[in-house]
Formats: C-alpha cells, sequence, structure tokens
C-alpha cells in the first residue's frame, strides 16, 4: 500500500495540473509541482519581508521600498492571506523581487483605479526586470466607464520589465485587464477575466495553461477581443502565444484582433468554447493593411475552433509553423524562469 505522503504527492501533482493535462499533446510536461515553496527554493532567495496586519510591513507598498534600489540577489516579499486594498508599483531599480501570496483564492490585491492612461489606472504595475508573482488575485475594482470614455481604462496588471512570471494569479477588471506592455513574461496556469481588448500590448508572452473568461460588454454592441498586440515591425520579437488553456465566457468575443501592422497572436492545442465568434479575429478600428499580422491557430479544440468561417488573412499554423511557439525557448524561458512546464 502506498504511503499517505505519496498519496498526498500524487494528489498535488493532479489537482495542480488538470488543466495542462486535458490539453497535453505537443510536449512532454516537467515533473515538478510549481508552487510557492519549489519557487522559492530554485530562487534561493536569503531575505524575506512579511506583509500582514500583524508583521513588520503593514502594506506591500511599504515592503516594496523597503528593498534596496540595484538589488541583485532576490528578496521574497510574503503577502499573508487577505485583502489587500493599495496600488502597488515595483520601480525599474527593484529587480530580483518574488511577491508570494498564499493562492489566488485567499491573497488579493485590489483597488478603484480609472485614468486616461493605462499606467496610471494599474493596480499592480512591474517596470523592474527579474520578478516573480506567486498566488496572488489582481483587481481593478473601478466601475465600467461609458464606450469611448476617455476615463475608461481600468488595467489590473501592467507588465513593463523583462523576465517577469506569474504562476498560478488570477486578474480581474471591468475591460482592459492586462497590459502586457514591453519584455518577456511568463503566464502559467493563471485566470484572466476580461471583454474588450483585456490582453493587450507589445510583450513576447507566453499564457501556458491559462484559463481565458470572457465576460459580455453591454455597453456596446461592438464585440470585443482577447487580446490586441502592438508588433509594429516585422524584425520585432514580440508576441502573445497562448499554448495548452481554454476560453469560455458569455457572448461572444473575438480572439484577437489586429492592432498594428506586424501583431502576431497565436492559439495553440487550446480549447475554444462557442464564446468564439466564428469568424475568429477582426481587424476593427485598424485602417493598415492585414497582410503582414500574424494571429492564427494551431490544433486547437472546441466549438469554437472550427475554421470555415475565419476571416482570409488569419492564418491556421502546421507544426512546422507553430513550432517555434510551443516552447518556452520563444521567450529564452530556459535562461530564466525557475520552474516551467513545456
Amino acid at each position: 500500500m502506498a504511503q499517505p505522503s505519496l498519496l498526498l504527492l500524487a494528489a498535488a501533482v493532479v489537482l495542480s495540473l488538470s488543466l495542462c493535462d486535458a490539453h497535453n499533446k505537443l510536449a512532454k510536461k516537467s515533473d515538478d509541482v510549481v508552487n510557492g515553496p519549489l519557487l522559492t527554493s530554485k530562487l534561493n532567495a536569503k531575505r524575506t519581508l512579511i506583509v500582514g496586519p500583524n508583521d513588520e510591513f503593514k502594506t506591500i507598498q511599504s515592503a516594496i521600498d523597503a528593498v534596496p534600489d540595484g538589488n541583485s540577489e532576490w528578496v521574497v516579499v510574503h503577502l499573508r492571506a487577505g485583502v489587500y486594498a493599495e496600488k502597488v508599483v515595483i520601480p525599474e531599480t527593484k529587480p530580483f523581487i518574488f511577491v508570494r501570496g498564499n493562492g489566488k483564492g485567499r491573497t488579493s490585491i485590489s483597488y478603484e483605479s480609472a485614468s486616461p492612461h493605462n499606467t496610471e489606472s494599474a493596480t499592480f504595475a512591474v517596470h523592474a526586470d527579474n520578478v516573480i508573482v506567486f498566488g496572488i488575485s489582481f483587481r481593478n475594482a473601478a466601475r465600467a466607464g461609458l464606450p469611448n470614455n476617455p476615463e475608461i481604462r481600468t488595467v489590473a496588471t501592467m507588465v513593463s520589465g523583462d523576465k517577469v512570471a506569474f504562476y498560478h494569479c488570477a486578474f480581474y477588471s471591468p475591460h482592459h485587464t492586462l497590459f502586457d506592455s514591453t519584455g518577456r513574461h511568463y503566464y502559467e496556469s493563471c485566470y484572466i477575466q476580461g471583454n474588450i481588448d483585456f490582453i493587450f500590448g507589445g510583450g513576447q508572452s507566453i499564457f501556458q495553461c491559462a484559463e481565458i473568461f470572457v465576460k459580455p460588454d453591454r455597453r456596446t454592441p461592438i464585440l470585443g477581443s482577447i487580446t490586441a498586440q502592438d508588433r509594429k515591425e516585422e524584425s520585432g520579437s514580440s508576441g502573445f502565444v497562448f499554448l495548452k488553456g481554454k476560453v469560455y465566457g458569455v457572448g461572444e468575443v473575438y480572439l484577437g484582433r489586429a492592432n498594428e501592422a506586424y501583431s502576431r497572436v497565436v492559439f495553440a492545442d487550446t480549447y475554444l468554447s462557442k464564446t468564439v465568434n466564428p469568424a475568429g479575429w477582426t481587424n476593427y478600428n485598424f485602417s493598415g493593411s492585414t497582410e503582414h499580422v500574424m494571429l492564427g491557430e494551431f490544433n486547437c479544440t472546441g466549438p469554437g475552433a472550427d475554421v470555415s468561417q475565419r476571416v482570409p488573412w488569419s492564418r491556421r499554423l502546421d507544426q512546422a509553423e507553430a513550432a517555434k511557439f510551443l516552447t518556452v525557448d520563444f521567450i529564452n524561458g530556459k535562461d530564466w524562469l525557475p520552474a516551467f512546464y513545456y
């Protein structure tokens, strides 16, 4: 008979990796169970700052501020379970921070913020390089604004640093949820909720085993898009890759829209529910040519994966074309990620 500890470990593996297992067709998964203790051991941090009502740091920002400028060794900022009602910024001068929560269902950063500018509206902003985040929900609690109102921006999280990873996190906003601005980023087993352009920017990012929930936007008859990616030149390395996740929700949505001349988004081995509009993609509000955009799909499943009515300029990738998007090599992840699955 198996020992209780081994049974618990097996159960943890099944629970942690179930979403990936459901769509595991393209590559062998790592045997690691990605959790807080694993990431902590991989980063080998020597210092931990604890945030909580009865701890040294009462706010997250005060703990971030305590990390010295030019920091060169990993520092853990550990958040006790609870809701933190504050806006948090990790400035460019404070790299090598591991923000560790107690799980996205137990630790939350929530702030009501609307602004004409994406950056100013963000509840949580990462401008530093080398930042890891685990087990936290990020919420912009602002109410949805009117269509075309300049105060419409209500970003939950903005990421402009390089080599930034989020593991088992969640992102909530009425719209424009995740501003993936610039840099190489990795989102593992994250939940992302929104409606119009709710994952947007010019980042070079992999969303692995992501759960994407589409909310209806009753402010306007225009159908929203999950993505609006900002690759401007053919030589640009940026792009969004969604690998082994699922898309579902209420109403209809496009997978993405052509936002720049070389916008690049790939959904690979992803379950697409009927919430995906049959056209798949749109060039709404983009007046340029779609000749060079790379908005495509590979090996997706589900009722929303039927490509028979896709817009003619979208792409259906074959194995050779998709290969460079199917592992963390797309973001040079083997050089900097503490843990990954593919």
